[in-house]
């Protein structure tokens, strides 16, 4: 591993590009080359390959390059659809977990909480939900039930109705089990403008707990591992704590849930769309003992590790503390945290500051760090 310094011609390159920014020393690695006619599982990483798959394959096929086309939104966790009397969110995601099961939560329940969610990151309370299963010829009629019982269970408790869905069944070997794909609906707040293109340089960034314990429960079961205090799934709906800080009159200027790729992705992904640097306090950081204590034997860095029940909130630094204050008063909130703020210097680069004075920059992943965890 090496560190060099890139001359100052050189700053005007993208982060992925560069290991040094506004004088800020970083090390530099090289990463394997990938076979780019193909998909890689790192494809689906929530990481700098899964951007660029979006970019350059998705966006200029799809919708003509233009992010959000046929809706107002940019790239975002929900489109946004603006009818005359109100404002729609409108969002889908698949789900291909493995294990099926897992402390905390299985892949029904995931497939609740991971769609409205993403409606929740808009400011959107969910109105209706849409399934498609493709299940594999062999699966077991006992799991598909308890998934199904799970999936009721966690939309009766994010208040919303199944209202339509599809299954198909593929050969033997084909399917893996089980995939769902969930595709939700639902209500913007009046008065919520929320997404990238609002964060500016000063806001602060909040986040709503401890960080890693979706991605270390599901390692725990695939893995084999067995910890001394198990760790099990953040797995809950989001919008309760979202309502609750929209209700306090908080100036949300941008929100994030932290799934694959964690929160150094979901940080990433703010900072690119708004043009902004970020500087965090690591020492600020939440992490369980537990968390901690996995990440380290298995090498990972927890900030990487995904989430299903967190999200991070860019705020005026002014409401910061109130806005913690409001999600600590949700189970899985104690630990809710300013993190740092956003910065006019460094844009479109996330710095962590440590504790003896070093500075790093966290960058989206290339690779995959943690296949099918959502």
């Amino acid at each position: 591993m090496t560190a060099e310094k890139i001359p100052e011609s050189k700053n005007s390159l993208p982060p992925s590009e560069r290991s040094l920014a506004g004088g800020i020393w970083s090390p530099s690695c090289p990463v394997p080359s990938l076979d780019k006619t193909t998909i890689q599982l790192a494809h689906g990483g929530g990481g700098r390959l899964m951007q660029q798959l979006i970019r350059e394959v998705f966006l200029p096929l799809m919708t003509g390059g233009q992010p959000g086309a046929g809706s107002s939104s940019p790239l975002h966790d929900s489109a946004t659809i603006n009818l005359s009397q109100a404002r729609l969110a409108f969002t889908t995601d698949s789900y291909v977990v493995r294990p099926l099961f897992f402390p905390g939560g299985d892949i029904g329940r995931l497939a609740v909480y991971g769609t409205v969610n993403d409606l929740a990151m808009a400011g959107a309370r969910p109105l209706a939900l849409a399934t498609a299963f493709i299940l594999e010829e062999g699966f077991p009629l006992e799991d598909l039930r308890r998934i199904l019982l799970s999936m009721q269970e966690a939309a009766k408790n994010a208040g919303v109705a199944f209202v339509t869905g599809d299954t198909k069944v593929v050969d033997r070997g084909k399917g893996d089990g089980v995939f769902i794909t969930t595709t939700g609906i639902g209500l913007i707040r009046e008065g919520a403008e929320i997404g990238p293109h609002r964060v500016q340089p000063g806001d602060a960034i909040v986040v709503s707990g401890d960080l890693g314990r979706h991605g270390i429960a599901i390692l725990s079961v695939r893995e084999g591992l067995q910890f001394e205090s198990p760790v099990e799934s953040d797995c809950c709906p989001l919008f309760p704590q979202v309502d609750a800080i929209l209700a306090a009159g908080i100036n949300v200027h941008c929100l994030r849930d932290l799934t694959r790729g964690g929160l150094a992705s979901a940080l990433n992904e703010i900072a690119a769309d708004a043009g902004v640097g970020m500087e965090l306090d690591e020492a600020a950081i939440p992490v369980s003992e537990p968390v901690a204590a996995a990440c380290e034997l298995l090498g990972l860095d927890p900030i990487y590790v995904a989430c299903e029940g967190r999200l991070v909130a860019i705020v005026p630094e002014k409401e910061a503390e109130k806005t913690c204050e409001i999600l600590r008063q949700f189970p899985g909130g104690e630990a809710a945290a300013v993190l740092g703020r956003c910065v006019a210097e460094h844009p479109r680069i996330v710095i962590a500051k440590g504790p003896w004075g070093t500075d790093r920059v966290i960058d989206l992943l290339s690779g995959e760090q943690m296949p099918r965890i959502c």
